[in-house]
């Protein structure tokens, strides 16, 4: 396979943050006098925090969102992401691309401070060549697929060599839209079940079969 460059994404596929997340969604949501609409489960974990509040609560205007998004941004940037941690078999799985050679990239819909926050707890912050948050402009990225396009043009990535890593029918979408192979984590928070898929996409059952699909040796965590 002729892949030279990796793009991971980070909630579900490289780090288990739902249980932390949903729990701060929750206490949040509740203190502020609402219910949550729908169950708190860790499908909901990929999209924007504003797009995932209003899924929780059922509100859409900005204002009644907005306090609710800076009270989970003050918990969760300073405690809750604080029990983070990677799945099994991924720190080995990233060193062992980062030592055979493979130029390494994150895209996450994560906002910028936690992500770099997670990255340094877990010894990752000299991993990825470059780094890019659903925050990194202003205003934020409409999408998944508009980030990759941005982050492909800026870092002069040649397509053809590259692979996106995500664990969401959203992240193959998005990879497809910007002509690159997709890898899918099924350890992740995504269902791929009932999806098809395409020609450039691969089903990763562990991190293992990334590293062997790649030629990498895994090391020993």
């Amino acid at each position: 396979m002729n892949i030279s460059t990796l793009i991971f994404d980070l909630d579900g596929t490289l780090v288990d943050s739902a249980p932390s997340i949903l729990a701060c969604m929750q206490a949040v949501v509740v203190e502020a006098g609402y219910e949550p609409v729908l169950p708190l489960q860790r499908n909901l974990i990929g999209p924007p925090l504003m797009s995932t509040l209003a899924r929780i609560t059922g509100l859409s205007e900005a204002n009644l969102l907005e306090p609710l998004c800076d009270a989970f941004k003050s918990r969760y940037d300073t405690e809750s992401l604080l029990a983070t941690r990677p799945f099994p078999g991924i720190d080995g799985m990233l060193h062992s691309l980062h030592a055979c050679g493979m130029k390494l990239h994150l895209a996450t819909n994560k906002r910028a401070r936690p992500t770099h926050t997670i990255l340094e707890l877990l010894g990752w912050q000299d991993m990825f060549l470059s780094i890019y948050t659903q925050d990194r402009m202003s205003p934020g990225y409409a999408d998944k697929t508009a980030m990759l396009e941005d982050q492909l043009r800026v870092n002069g990535i040649d397509t053809v060599c590259t692979g996106y890593v995500g664990d969401t029918r959203e992240d193959g979408k998005a990879t497809a839209a910007n002509r690159m192979r997709f890898f899918a984590a099924d350890w992740g928070y995504g269902d791929f079940n009932a999806w098809s898929g395409g020609a450039d996409w691969s089903r990763l059952a562990t991190p293992a079969d990334l590293v062997d699909a790649l030629d990498c040796r895994m090391e020993t965590e």
